[in-house]
């Protein structure tokens, strides 16, 4: 096995880490605590490629790899998670499945302002009753012979309030069960579309996460993706490659407050010499270094099996749910090193663990993958 990245990633992972750095960094807090979406920010996320990183060049897109989507999110989430998780959204699930599964006609007319990051879209499973569970629809799309009429609510929203465009989960055929369900695209700006108020969240506050109503919303028939039916395995197949961004999330999230503790541990002095002199926190740092590297490996493996065109369900899920939970215990980690500063804004600590509970539950939560996984070794 090779595990060196080639010039290109190199060269992918540096810009994403120059952008983070000299444009996210500075308001970083401000945007948390006053939860503002970073408008111009993601604007230049756009215009640098990083919205649309696995799409073709044909319809302007970066033509990279999924590799190069792994390190880009690692260096965008050790600084804003609220601004990887757009990136997240826009590349994984909106994108990739436009890409994928979309027609010649809705690429032309979707995709290329998506990838080129001249808007950027939203992907709608989650319902009031139905979280991760792409059966449980109750958003309907009325079968009106050239069009689908829907209704219904969906339920936080990443993108809800500023995406242009929505991929929408709906039940058709009740009767169906599964087979019964579409994929539909909606515009923002149809009659009988309405956003409902920002969510005021423990983390990734800077994130637009709305609820969206439909009332007798008018969809074209052309809108739908793929054939009457497929909408199940769409949300099912998009939704493995999007655990694949939120474990990318989870592990810059992880390494970003291990590296603000380890530089903390050289400055930091206590009984006379730096903290990092300290068995205790030598011991901590070793952890939080290693749960670091076994997630960034196990985000590397899924990347490159989607790459290679392999099923890369059973290694999503596992990079999904280790570096989800080692987010959590890294940043906790951190702020503990830190002591009582790590209680301070300024510090960033505080920010990174808030930030981090929310990738256990998104993209299906700890436990749906561990159903995953566990399926899936058993046979």
């Amino acid at each position: 096995m090779d595990f060196q990245f080639t010039e290109e990633h190199l060269m992918i992972q540096k810009a994403a880490r120059d952008f983070a750095v000299n444009e996210l960094l500075p308001g970083v807090i401000e945007r948390d605590e006053h939860q503002k979406f970073p408008t111009e920010q993601i604007k230049k996320l756009g215009e640098l490629g990083f919205l649309g990183m696995m799409v073709s060049p044909k319809y302007g897109g970066a033509g990279l790899d999924t590799i190069s989507y792994v390190l880009a999110m690692e260096e965008i989430s050790k600084i804003d998670a609220s601004a990887s998780v757009v990136m997240s959204v826009n590349n994984s699930l909106v994108c990739w499945g436009l890409e994928t599964f979309g027609t010649e006609e809705q690429k032309q007319k979707y995709l290329v302002p998506l990838a080129s990051g001249q808007i950027i879209g939203a992907f709608m499973l989650s319902e009031p009753e139905a979280g991760s569970d792409a059966t449980s629809q109750r958003t309907t799309a009325e079968d009106m012979g050239d069009h689908y009429l829907v209704n219904g609510t969906k339920n936080w929203i990443t993108n809800g309030g500023t995406a242009s465009v929505y991929l929408v989960i709906v039940q058709t055929h009740p009767e169906k069960g599964s087979k019964g369900i579409n994929a539909l695209i909606i515009e923002k700006d149809t009659p009988g579309v309405t956003i409902g108020p920002k969510e005021n969240k423990l983390g990734i506050r800077g994130s637009d996460t709305h609820s969206v109503m439909f009332q007798d919303v008018k969809v074209p028939k052309e809108n739908r993706i793929g054939e009457d039916g497929f909408g199940f395995k769409f949300a099912m197949k998009t939704l493995a490659g999007g655990r694949i961004g939120i474990a990318s999330q989870a592990l810059g999230i992880a390494s970003g407050a291990y590296e603000l503790a380890l530089k903390y541990s050289k400055e930091r002095k206590a009984f006379g010499k730096e903290i990092s002199h300290h068995q205790a926190i030598q011991f901590k740092l070793a952890d939080m270094a290693t749960k670091v590297e076994a997630s960034r490996l196990l985000c590397l493996k899924a990347a490159w099996e989607k790459d290679q065109h392999l099923d890369y369900t059973l290694s999503g899920s596992m990079a999904k749910v280790f570096a989800s939970e080692t987010a959590m215990w890294v940043t906790t980690e951190a702020v503990q090193v830190h002591g009582g500063y790590g209680f301070v804004k300024e510090y960033h600590v505080e920010r990174l663990m808030r930030d981090a509970k929310i990738t256990q539950i998104y993209e299906g939560t700890s436990e749906i993958q561990r159903i995953v996984i566990s399926r899936s070794i058993l046979g």
